[in-house]
């Protein structure tokens, strides 16, 4: 009787665990937040543009980190019709002073909450496709670096996927929460001219020793955080592969 009931215990915890790790097969990283459910989790949700020549990236100017560079792009948004998913979710939006961070898809979680957002993520009901995202930011930063001139081709092109990246959770310095970041990276997509067009530009701003907002990088420079006089973010990293070397920067302000 024993035997039966301790038989039929086991194969009630097997069929948990499998069924668990089937339902989070594309995010079984993600498994790790379960070690400890109770704990608040930051999460965020990016998109990168890659814009590369051979060895060299080109990295944008940061507002946020005076002196330091990253990919161009930034933090997707949800839509006002996903409000209730998310509150149900148990996510807290995270409050930042620029109205134009409205609506990020950066917040708080508790671990235990998780894997039901990136669920939710990758089922893509919203929120912004990331390719919308990418070009919405990108349009953004060009103003924000000081080459409005270039807004239009930025509107024209398309951009390829190249890679998703779960990065973390980790934890974070003088933080009591873990942070996970869910990114996804892409090229231009070279088929229009326009693309062409936008990527000759930048990278020719990247290698023009006077430019202050654009900047290019090497593989071994990004790994280093320092490209020559500047700042190569962490996040950089994720141009290249898909593991960071560094600890984030907390913003200026």
């Amino acid at each position: 009787m024993v035997e039966k009931i301790v038989g039929g215990l086991v194969l009630a915890l097997l069929t948990y665990v499998g069924r668990t790790l089937w339902q989070n097969r594309r995010h079984l990283k993600l498994l790790l937040v379960l070690l400890a459910p109770w704990r608040r989790t930051r999460v965020s949700v990016a998109v990168l543009l890659r814009v590369q020549e051979e060895d060299t990236f080109v990295l944008f100017a940061t507002p946020s980190r005076p002196g330091a560079f990253g990919p161009p792009g930034g933090v997707v948004k949800y839509r006002e019709t996903a409000r209730d998913s998310l509150e149900r979710l148990g996510f807290e939006p995270e409050q930042r002073g620029r109205a134009v961070m409205r609506l990020d898809l950066r917040g708080f979680l508790s671990g235990s909450r998780v894997l039901g957002f990136a669920r939710w993520l990758h089922r893509g009901d919203g929120r912004e496709p990331a390719t919308e995202c990418l070009r919405r930011e990108l349009v953004e930063e060009l103003g924000e670096v000081g080459h409005e001139e270039l807004v239009d081709l930025a509107k024209a092109v398309a951009f390829q996927h190249v890679r998703r990246v779960i990065d973390g959770p980790m934890k974070v310095a003088g933080e009591s929460y873990r942070q996970l970041r869910f990114l996804e990276v892409y090229d231009l997509l070279t088929d229009r001219p326009e693309a062409e067009e936008l990527r000759s530009a930048l990278i020719a701003l990247a290698n023009e020793q006077t430019e202050t907002g654009v900047v290019c990088a090497t593989r071994r420079e990004i790994t280093l955080g320092r490209a020559g006089a500047h700042v190569a973010l962490p996040q950089s990293a994720f141009l290249v592969g898909d593991r960071r070397h560094r600890e984030d920067l907390h913003p200026a302000s």
